[in-house]
């Protein structure tokens, strides 16, 4: 359960980190509050993954995952590009996030 409440916690990590760089350094209402929102949420799930996983490890799966797909975000809003070199590193990425939960 802790490394779903994990997953879910890095993924609120990308929406917390495109919401603060929409919100025009905490101008814009909308996109600040779904900051608030999204990182208040995010730490606690991070903290409630750090109860069964160490804390090393819980800290860069979460912000692995946070890292990708706030990538991924900005890929699909066209506000970011891939290339060979970005898409290869991304996957690098990811497959030592897995092979972290593996060794864990």
């Amino acid at each position: 359960m802790e490394w779903l409440v994990l997953a879910v916690s890095g993924g609120l990590e990308a929406v917390w980190a495109t919401a603060l760089g929409e919100s025009d350094g905490l101008r814009r209402r909308r996109p600040t509050l779904l900051f608030i929102a999204a990182l208040a949420l995010s730490m606690s799930g991070l903290a409630y993954g750090m109860t069964a996983i160490p804390a090393g490890t819980a800290y860069a799966v979460w912000v692995g995952i946070g890292a990708v797909l706030t990538i991924v975000i900005g890929v699909v809003r066209r506000s970011e590009t891939l290339d060979v070199a970005r898409t290869a590193l991304l996957t690098l990425l990811v497959v030592s996030l897995i092979g972290l939960k593996v060794v864990s």
